[in-house]
């Protein structure tokens, strides 16, 4: 067998320890996290017979390159990790050197419990890179969202209601034209009909209902600094806004043609009623991968994706408590899958019911129902079928129950 090695990696530089397979130390080093210092890393760890690396993440450049190179990577969970630092430390001592010595000991000794990265596809990684950004906008979208309503609130409280939305288009673009109440002073019905009118709004209500809930909302007491001030927020805020707005739907739209061309993406599209849903069905995709050795078991995608509790025992007790480590990315797409199909889908709404029947809270049933799907996806992806409600056993059982 070949030695082992640990990389404690950082935006600056990459603490490296190989040992031998009798655990002694080989080298223990420090790399710059630049092209020069990676191509040395790589190159050491060759020349050192390096067969398994254990790094504390499961992708990145670096864990690329090290695929790249061949190595075998093994991706160690920060927790696991932090376990096992007082196995060789008694003192509760840290560097990043003895991270990285701790790091190539579990991969000398622990080798058989780790799960053993293999390269994703382009299209799973494209995939994945438009869903991660397209998340990450969209949380940056309802911060900036809740900025602008709570400056509406403290002086203007009708333009936060005039539409449903203080972060569509539309309310966007009133803010951007009205950012105060003395820039709607001389605002009518016939003034917001034309402005309605130009920006193509397509809502359900009139000029008239609009402006009434403009006028019908508290008036504020700004004075006239505080006032100007509060103006000049809601302008910079609306300017942040809108091209996340735009590029919000240029990502939806990129996602929707990336998830129909991706091999895998017919498994996941007919879980969701409208055709147009297909956010959720791409994050599905990008975070369970195509690596089909990676969940050996429906249990262990279960657990991944936070959807099975943590068992506990001491003596008589045992109990099941949340799971907090695992891919909250994936945890997130399995409850909006949950979420939606539980008021469709007759079997996921029977699922759902019983488990609050059982008086659970509405958070811990939809997990009991993602744990549920999780058994149905699991069986889909593995055979590399789409999933079909006529194959589907417990639904056809409830259909014909149902007559």
């Amino acid at each position: 067998m070949g030695s082992c090695a640990g990389i404690d990696w950082a935006t600056e530089e990459n603490a490296l320890c190989v040992v031998d397979e009798g655990g002694g130390r080989l080298a223990g080093e420090i790399h710059a996290n630049d092209e020069a210092g990676i191509r040395e890393l790589i190159a050491r760890m060759r020349t050192l017979d390096v067969e398994r690396v254990a790094i504390e993440r499961p992708d990145g450049l670096l864990v690329e390159r090290l695929l790249g190179a061949g190595f075998c990577v093994l991706p160690v969970h920060p927790n696991m990790l932090k376990a096992t630092r007082s196995r060789y430390e008694a003192s509760g001592g840290k560097s990043d050197g003895f991270d990285a010595f701790v790091l190539a000991e579990l991969a000398r000794t622990d080798a058989h419990r780790l799960r053993r990265l293999r390269p994703l596809s382009d299209e799973t990684k494209a995939l994945r890179a438009l869903t991660r950004t397209r998340e990450d906008l969209v949380g940056a979208r309802v911060r900036l969202a809740n900025e602008l309503r709570a400056q509406l609130e403290a002086f203007w409280p009708g333009a936060a209601r005039i539409f449903a939305e203080v972060d569509s288009q539309i309310a966007l673009a009133f803010l951007e034209r009205y950012p105060s109440p003395a820039d709607a002073r001389g605002l009518g019905e016939k003034r917001l009909a034309g402005f309605l009118a130009r920006h193509g709004y397509c809502g359900r209500r009139s000029a008239a209902e609009l402006l009434d809930r403009l006028r019908s909302a508290p008036e504020g007491r700004a004075g006239a600094l505080e006032a100007e001030a509060r103006r000049a927020a809601v302008l910079g805020l609306v300017a942040a806004l809108r091209p996340i707005v735009t590029q919000i739907a240029e990502l939806t739209s990129q996602i929707a043609h990336a998830v129909r061309a991706h091999p895998d993406g017919a498994i996941f599209l007919p879980l969701f009623r409208d055709p147009k849903s297909v956010v959720t069905a791409a994050r599905l995709v990008a975070e369970i991968g195509d690596d089909r050795s990676r969940y050996p078991t429906a249990e262990a995608l279960a657990a991944d994706a936070g959807m099975a509790p943590v068992a506990r025992e001491s003596g008589k007790r045992k109990v099941a408590v949340f799971r907090w480590a695992c891919d909250k990315r994936l945890r997130d797409a399995i409850a909006c899958l949950a979420n939606s199909t539980r008021h469709h889908h007759p079997w996921a709404r029977g699922v759902y019911l019983s488990a609050r029947a059982r008086g659970l809270e509405h958070p811990h049933a939809i997990r009991v129902l993602g744990r549920a799907w999780l058994r149905v996806l699991w069986r889909c992806w593995r055979d590399g079928v789409p999933y079909e409600p006529l194959k589907h056993g417990n639904l056809r059982r409830l259909e014909l129950a149902r007559g």
